[in-house]
This record gives structure tokens, sequence and C-alpha cells, in this order.
């Protein structure tokens, strides 16, 4: 199973824990993070379930590169990191 990671910024906002979940895509391991908590979604994913502008997922440490479809391909070994993006000067 894919190990789901959410960083210590975004859990200031959601009660989310380290989750195992299964799914080849970022999709599907999502919506098994989702299950066990589903408040996530609505804070991780907009309306029509892209990823939202202020979010930022990594999959063995590569920003993935479908943030509307979420189809980027997930290896049962993965480490995914759900966080929130960082701006500023």
């Amino acid at each position: 199973m894919a190990t789901v990671h959410f960083t210590s910024n975004l859990r200031r906002h959601v009660d989310c824990p380290r989750v195992e979940s299964t799914g080849g895509t970022v999709k599907s391991v999502l919506e098994g993070a989702f299950a066990a908590n589903p408040q996530l979604r609505h804070y991780i994913l907009d309306d029509q379930g892209a990823l939202r502008k202020h979010m930022r997922i990594l999959i063995d440490g590569e920003a993935i590169s479908d943030r509307h479809h979420l189809s980027d391909i997930v290896k049962p070994t993965s480490q995914i990191w759900v966080m929130q993006a960082l701006s500023g000067g």
C-alpha cells in the first residue's frame, strides 16, 4: 500500500495522520485517505475534484503533473506527500 503523509503545516488546520491506502493513481489513493478522514477532501480538492491551487502533492519526491484528474501513477510502495504550497518573499 502507498503511504500518504500530510505535512505538519497542513495538520495544523486538519487532523490528518499518515495513512496507508491502495490504488494505482493519485486519485484512487486519495479516495482511500478521504474515506478514513472525510474533512480532508474539501481542504485538498476543489468542487470539481481538482487539486486546489494552494496544495501540492509529491510522489516519491516528484511533483504530480496532473492536477485536474489526479491520474499520476502510484506504485504500491510509493510515498505520497500532501502539503500546502508556500509563497512569499
